[in-house]
């Protein structure tokens, strides 16, 4: 879900209307798309999430796919919406584990971080390290050492990817869990000694 910024691998929810659209030249929903994560990544989370609505318009069989609109949700404090888009993105891509994290994280502001774990979306299998223990963790039977243990191995390119993933998700249920100076020095370390120029860890330079 949430690896690279390639358009036509995030518009997942177009299937062949899509194409033929492409095909026909009309480029409207691609360039709207683009438009809200521009927006998003310039610090405009509500105007992101407007463009990304003209799009849910324009194509409305796109939207269980917009995880991205999820987590523009969350940062323009919409957090009950952006629970619901995460609810919505599941029946599309079961089994990754930072759609039920990004859910966790709404309900934990909306509400409680206790009942954002007890509400936690069911997940399948997600091979990418560190998700099982970032799944772990917002489940209440992990710990921020398991995840950063497990992130540290591999090659240094495997590594620094890992760990940015780690220290970003960490950052988020910290801030969650009101813990503000610990969430402060994550997100600092995955946009700093271990950014990396994809979606997530641009959504860690601008958090």
């Amino acid at each position: 879900m949430l690896m690279g910024i390639v358009l036509s691998s995030l518009l997942s929810g177009y299937g062949e209307s899509e194409a033929v659209a492409q095909e026909n030249g009309d480029d409207v929903p691609a360039r709207i798309f683009e438009s809200a994560v521009i927006l998003f990544f310039d610090g405009k989370p509500d105007a992101s999430v407007d463009a990304f609505n003209q799009l849910i318009v324009v194509q409305p069989d796109c939207q269980p796919g917009l995880w991205q609109r999820g987590l523009a949700l969350y940062y323009a404090d919409r957090f009950v919406d952006g629970k619901k888009q995460f609810e919505l993105h599941r029946t599309v891509n079961p089994n990754d584990v930072e759609n039920p994290a990004w859910h966790y994280l709404c309900v934990a502001r909306a509400t409680s971080p206790e009942n954002a774990r007890r509400n936690m979306l069911a997940v399948g299998q997600d091979s990418r390290v560190p998700m099982k223990e970032i799944l772990e963790l917002y489940r209440g039977d992990g710990s921020e050492e398991k995840v950063l243990e497990r992130a540290a191995q591999g090659d240094n390119q495997q590594q620094r990817n890992q760990l940015c993933y780690a220290h970003l998700y960490l950052g988020l249920y910290a801030e969650a869990n009101g813990d503000t100076e610990k969430a402060k020095d994550h997100i600092l370390t995955a946009a700093g000694p271990y950014s990396m120029d994809h979606y997530m860890g641009r959504v860690a330079n601008v958090h």
